[in-house]
């Protein structure tokens, strides 16, 4: 794939809020490693045009980073601005909890230090109380952490909803 530009330089042509670079992403997005062509003109589009787009490119070749760095851009400036309340702002429909799974552990680590974008998994194995998403959570690996942003719980978001909601169709009737 044809590298594009780094999301550093996004930001430098203001395609992209200072956010991004005040923040590591544990990995999960390099600020200074060029994105593929492909990615850098999807969120060109979806944030300087507001344009739909619909991204048809190979296994692993970055269509999560495409549509999730608006997303998660769109947040930052609602932050800047003051208007980061609770509400979804973005669904991620999956067919399968094992993909909802597997996006909500990139999740976990591209949000970890950015406390103020909640995220939440909606699905048949979502627990009822935020301690009994804890208690799944825990079991399921021992050195896991917490975090303040992540609602563990259908209660919660139903209460508070999160910013982005992973779900899968069968959920939806229940939302």
């Amino acid at each position: 794939y044809r590298a594009g530009r780094p999301i550093s330089a996004l930001v430098e042509t203001g395609v992209l809020a200072t956010h991004w670079l005040r923040h590591d992403f544990h990995g999960q997005l390099v600020t200074d490693r060029p994105l593929y062509l492909h990615q850098d003109e999807v969120i060109s589009r979806v944030v300087e045009e507001r344009r739909n787009v619909v991204v048809a490119t190979g296994t692993g070749s970055g269509k999560t980073e495409a549509f999730l760095i608006p997303i998660i851009e769109t947040l930052f400036r609602q932050q800047a601005a003051g208007r980061l309340r609770p509400g979804v702002r973005a669904l991620l429909l999956y067919p399968m909890n094992a993909l909802a799974n597997d996006q909500l552990r990139r999740l976990r680590e591209l949000l970890r230090d950015v406390p103020a974008i909640t995220f939440g998994r909606y699905t048949g194995e979502t627990e009822e109380t935020r301690q009994g998403g804890i208690a799944v959570l825990q079991a399921a690996a021992s050195n896991v952490t917490v975090l303040s942003n992540e609602l563990l719980g259908r209660e919660e978001m139903q209460a508070t909803p999160p910013h982005i909601l992973l779900t899968n169709y069968a959920m939806l009737e229940y939302l």
